[in-house]
């Protein structure tokens, strides 16, 4: 099971859109929902009023599961959902009683964050398992959100879990981030080892990062801007590449550049 929810947890609908994109190029059907009453500040998470066959309709906050049929044999449960308000506890359980009911042993949670990163380089999407070997100086620590309370009670419960973030551009607003949900959904299908269809999304990811270079080129400081956060985000790529070379390899490495100089001599 997939579960994204509106909100904070959201930047850029880049989660959520996920959930919608599946259900829209694949075969899917509506199976449980969550009755929103009690879980939810109308105040916050407003009721809509749309007209439907001359008709008013009120159309309240509420959590629907989708079965989405991805490939011959093979389905996903979907869980979609504004952020509730109050009784998040309760509302996990409730959450996971259906999960169970509908045969789930693996919940996923999506999310989306602003940070600042680049859009000229690839978006980092962090992808986390129950019981993965972190490290501990970056673990998260701060407030949480329904997807970290859903992920701690399901392991609590004995299903596995993962956890994927997408990080977003803060400096490009609360838009749409196609490219960030195209991330998330290859993260998605490298998880399943599914080959999900992604549609429309690649055009509307270059769409996204023009539009982002456009704004960019017409505002110095946010030239600027991005190009400080490329040189660090660049510093932190190549530490990392060079990191995984691991020992004897940068001993090769060396070994061969001492060679080359000693030859130019």
């Amino acid at each position: 099971m997939i579960a994204a929810f509106e909100g904070w947890n959201d930047a850029c609908q880049a989660a959520t859109n996920v959930v919608r994109h599946l259900t829209a190029v694949y075969e899917s059907r509506e199976v449980r929902s969550i009755r929103c009453d009690g879980f939810y500040d109308y105040q916050q998470t407003r009721p809509i009023v749309c007209h439907a066959t001359g008709r008013r309709r009120i159309v309240w906050p509420q959590t629907t599961f989708w079965d989405i049929a991805v490939a011959p044999g093979r389905h996903l449960i979907a869980q979609l959902a504004p952020e509730p308000n109050y009784r998040w506890r309760e509302y996990c359980r409730e959450s996971l009683r259906i999960a169970d009911e509908l045969d789930v042993t693996h919940v996923v949670m999506l999310g989306s964050m602003f940070a600042d990163c680049p859009h000229t380089r690839p978006l980092p999407v962090d992808v986390n398992c129950e019981n993965a070997d972190v490290d501990p100086d970056q673990r998260y620590s701060g407030p949480a959100g329904i997807p970290t309370i859903l992920d701690d009670i399901a392991a609590q419960d004995g299903f596995d879990t993962t956890t994927m973030w997408a990080s977003v551009p803060q400096y490009l607003g609360d838009g749409d981030c196609a490219q960030a949900t195209l991330d998330l959904l290859g993260r998605l299908s490298d998880l399943l080892g599914v080959d999900l269809d992604a549609g429309d999304l690649p055009r509307k990811a270059e769409e996204w990062k023009a539009q982002a270079s456009m704004l960019v080129r017409c505002n110095d400081a946010l030239q600027d801007y991005v190009r400080h956060l490329e040189a660090k985000y660049d510093r932190h790529d190549k530490a990392r590449r060079e990191a995984s070379l691991g020992g004897p390899q940068c001993e090769q490495l060396v070994r061969e550049a001492e060679a080359f100089l000693k030859d130019l001599g």
